[in-house]
């Protein structure tokens, strides 16, 4: 790779008003600086900077203009700072201002450090955060107990004595018991606020927008969560949020390879060229793999496989990710 070209290359994309482009070129270049241990150029820094992704400069090369911007960028994300990025700066000053924000955002995002760091920014009193599975709960609190478990109560069952200061985590269906119990809420947190609706999906819908009307009556500030939403309705939900669609601003950069469509021939024909091409992906690389199945036939079909033709040993552990409905994820290893 052609570091200065490529530096070119992004420069063109900014200068056209192509930050989309501009950014997955750039997250490309630095993707080759890391693979070769090649230390940031001060251009390579300012193109970082130009891009909104600050947390990626690095301040032991960059100017100084840059440096001052990856500085004043930080922020207390609960015993720590970290450095945010453009797009996370933008959504937390408007949190920590009070407004109502929904905000669809891609996985790659980093919505939780808007979260941590406006818990450490404001130091609310009862911080309600309301995620659609008992798993991502558990995942939820072990993030903020390692924070904030010093000065808040985090609460993930019913039943519980509440302290002076709260941090509840839970689904839908727990947050109804302690609708009587909290008297105001800082901030209610909805991850996957899309499943409010019925159309994706009707066993959420009913028990999550109960929970929203209940609560709704406490809260001073609303912050919703979603990915790949491009506009929200006009409704009582959301008639007084602000929708912000950062849906564009990936911090990671996939690359899409359609092997699926070389396969040709009859069912058995088939079946062997999508073994014989996973083989091939795995032989060939280098990092850590995730696997999609479509369902428990076509697990036992990967995982047969590779177990037959893969060496096993100590550096070999895979893991197959099954989605089924949108509210179903699963995991297998062996």
């Amino acid at each position: 790779m052609d570091i200065f070209n490529s530096c070119h290359i992004i420069n063109d994309h900014l200068i056209s008003n192509q930050e989309i482009q501009a950014r997955n070129e750039l997250i490309k270049l630095l993707d080759y600086h890391e693979r070769n241990e090649i230390e940031y150029s001060p251009l390579v820094n300012h193109l970082i900077r130009e891009t909104g992704l600050y947390p990626y400069l690095n301040a032991e090369t960059a100017n100084w203009e840059d440096r001052f911007v990856y500085e004043i960028f930080k922020v207390d994300i609960g015993g720590k700072h970290a450095t945010l990025h453009r797009e996370q700066s933008s959504l937390l000053k408007r949190l920590v201002n009070g407004e109502n924000i929904a905000v669809s955002a891609p996985t790659s995002f980093g919505k939780s450090f808007v979260i941590d760091a406006f818990i450490s920014i404001r130091n609310p009193n009862n911080v309600v955060i309301i995620v659609p599975t008992i798993a991502l709960t558990d995942e939820t609190r072990r993030r903020l107990y390692k924070k904030f478990a010093h000065k808040y109560k985090i609460i993930t069952t019913t039943e519980v004595e509440l302290a002076e200061k709260n941090i509840f985590i839970f689904p839908q269906e727990r947050a109804m018991n302690y609708v009587n119990k909290i008297d105001s809420i800082d901030i209610l947190i909805i991850d996957e606020f899309y499943k409010a609706s019925a159309v994706y999906d009707k066993t959420r819908s009913p028990s999550l927008l109960k929970a929203i009307i209940k609560l709704g009556l406490k809260i001073k500030t609303k912050y919703f969560l979603a990915p790949n939403i491009t506009s929200i309705g006009d409704n009582v939900f959301t008639q007084d949020m602000v929708f912000e669609d950062k849906l564009g601003f990936n911090t990671v950069y996939l690359d899409r390879f359609e092997k699926y469509k070389e396969i040709e021939g009859d069912k058995i024909q088939k079946e062997l060229q999508k073994g014989e091409i996973l083989l091939n992906i795995l032989e060939e690389t280098k990092t850590k793999s995730l696997i999609y199945a479509a369902s428990y036939p076509q697990i036992d079909k990967v995982s047969n496989l590779l177990n037959e033709m893969l060496p096993i040993s100590e550096n070999l552990y895979w893991w197959i990710l099954r989605i089924g409905l949108p509210s179903t994820m699963e995991l297998i290893g062996n």
